[in-house]
């Protein structure tokens, strides 16, 4: 069971997510193409800077 647990997903973009936020930002939905890019800028984006995201998660729990 823990096996399991260890393998839940806590965080995700789905590609619907991804097309709301395109067609609300640029009116339009994105290309396989563009989609591809999307991908890439937001793995590279989310992870450039993970380790200061989860020290913030986790100063915030010791402070309660």
């Amino acid at each position: 069971m823990e096996n399991v647990r260890n393998k839940e997903v806590v965080f995700a973009i789905t590609l619907g997510d991804l097309q709301s936020e395109a067609q609300e930002y640029i009116g339009r939905k994105l290309t396989d193409e563009e989609i591809l890019i999307a991908k890439k800028g937001l793995e590279g984006g989310l992870l450039t800077d993970i380790n200061t995201i989860y020290k913030c998660i986790f100063l915030e729990m010791i402070k309660k």
